[in-house]
């Protein structure tokens, strides 16, 4: 089987793993906008898992690349596995019990109330001590027990969340046991099925062999750029919300939530780009060493960019046909940012597929350095528009910061790992379905009215044209790419 084919395999199990646990999270995300009380309420909600996301990476400080760096290229994968597990448990023991004692700070220093904080230090616990399990079955190749094991963890809280909100306060004996703030009751929903997960992937835990400190050493060189990189990216996706809650006139919090349920209807370019990553960044590590290492680097990241042109005119002419599946229509005064937002996941997930030549030459240092470049973006851009033009600045901000990482990335690649990138076909692709989306959304949607017959028809025509054209100019590519053996 060709590498290419074996990446798109995984990519595609990846993606299963993504696309239903957040088809859940989608169906999940109208049940909130439904079911819980205020905008404010959800505001705080979406708030609160920005926060989730932060400490997500300050927990885990760039391990997880790590691991799979060092695991493949190591002869005792044994003690890597061992080593990233101790490493974890111990720095995650710490974290939960100060967090724990702390409580009252944490509510005084929020705003938000101790008891959703009690929930969450459970969830950021037991998530951080899954990642090394998590990553272990990605390195061996597990993709169909991954996909499962993320599979359940969403069901299992899909299911809980939907009881908890609409049929827990029809059911006054159980009820009794339970709290009554909706906000409160989400994170429990979360917390419960962390609980089964860790004990679906603790066997690891049972086979530690040690703790090497030369090695931990030797990752926490390496990562500590990630952490760096990924806090800087958390920045980028998330801390838009809680600039938002402090920097927009009259209900803030209201805003940051209407915003985070727009934001969520960009949910296909997302899952695109998520399941893109999870399959190629052990591929990008196992084929290093191979000789014709850049020229497959190039074309994957070519073929991202040609089913990523095409999905976003497609996925930009049924906005309308999502947002109902999304979220609640109290919501859907902010849909105008969705367009800044997908073209931001588009411009993001190149970078991911860009920023393989600073991971494979272990110069990690420079995707901190572009990271932290896009979070000062972020920061800078919303603390100066947030007060001029509320939540819009926050979305424009995302798409520039994101399109400013992706040419750094490139330009900087040039020099330290030359890759034939096909640029001037990148390049052609993204105008045209940029352009495309521009057209669909602000002319064809705003002069017709939104889900008119007209909208549809002319946004698909437009689309199937894009896509033909695409398709047609880069058929000999996409046939040898599929074709392609092993050398």
């Amino acid at each position: 089987m060709s590498t290419t084919r074996k990446l798109f395999q995984q990519t595609a199990v990846y993606g299963v793993a993504t696309v239903l646990p957040r088809v859940l999270t989608v169906l999940l995300n109208l049940l909130l906008t439904t079911f819980i009380d205020t905008r404010q309420d959800f505001g705080n909600l979406s708030i609160i898992f920005s926060w989730i996301i932060i400490f997500n990476v300050i927990l885990t400080y760039g391990m997880e690349t790590s691991f799979f760096r060092f695991y493949s290229h190591s002869k005792s994968k044994k003690k890597v596995l061992s080593t990233s597990l101790l490493g974890l448990l111990a720095t995650t023991t710490l974290f939960t019990i100060i967090a724990f004692l702390n409580l009252d700070n944490i509510e005084l220093w929020s705003g938000k109330n101790s008891e959703y904080w009690r929930w969450v230090i459970g969830v950021l616990a037991l998530d951080t001590l899954m990642v090394i399990p998590f990553a272990y079955l990605r390195a061996q190749g597990m993709a169909r027990k991954y996909a499962i094991i993320k599979m359940i963890d969403v069901v299992i809280s899909f299911v809980l969340t939907t009881f908890f909100l609409v049929f827990l306060s029809d059911i006054p004996v159980i009820q009794q046991w339970f709290p009554t703030d909706k906000v409160e009751l989400f994170f429990i929903a979360l917390f419960i099925p962390k609980i089964f997960l860790l004990l679906l992937l603790i066997k690891p835990y049972f086979h530690i062999e040690g703790f090497d400190f030369t090695i931990w050493k030797q990752m926490m060189k390496y990562g500590t750029p990630i952490l760096v990189a990924g806090l800087a990216f958390a920045i980028n996706e998330t801390f838009d919300k809680q600039l938002i809650e402090w920097l927009s006139p009259g209900n803030s919090t209201a805003q940051a939530g209407l915003y985070t349920a727009c934001y969520r209807l960009a949910v296909g370019m997302t899952l695109f780009a998520t399941a893109f990553k999870l399959g190629v960044e052990p591929f990008f590590f196992s084929e290093s060493k191979d000789k014709n290492a850049p020229q497959l680097y190039a074309s994957i990241t070519k073929m991202f960019v040609i089913l990523g042109a095409i999905a976003l005119v497609f996925y930009i002419t049924l906005i309308d046909v999502v947002k109902l599946a999304v979220i609640d229509s109290d919501y859907y005064e902010a849909i105008f940012i969705v367009p800044y937002v997908l073209i931001a996941y588009f411009f993001f997930g190149i970078y991911q597929s860009l920023s393989v030549w600073y991971k494979v030459t272990d110069k990690t240092k420079y995707g901190a350095i572009i990271s932290v470049f896009g979070a000062i973006i972020t920061i800078a851009a919303n603390v100066l528009l947030i007060p001029k033009i509320g939540y819009l600045a926050s979305a424009i901000t995302t798409c520039v910061a994101y399109g400013v990482m992706m040419i750094v990335s490139y330009l900087w690649s040039r020099k330290h790992f030359p890759i034939p990138y096909d640029i001037r076909s990148i390049l052609l692709y993204l105008l045209l379905s940029i352009g495309a989306t521009v057209v669909i959304f602000y002319l064809i949607r705003d002069s017709y009215g939104a889900g008119s017959w007209q909208q549809y028809v002319y946004g698909l025509s437009i689309s199937l044209l894009v896509s033909a054209f695409i398709l047609v100019r880069e058929k000999n590519f996409i046939l040898q790419l599929l074709k392609k053996n092993d050398s």
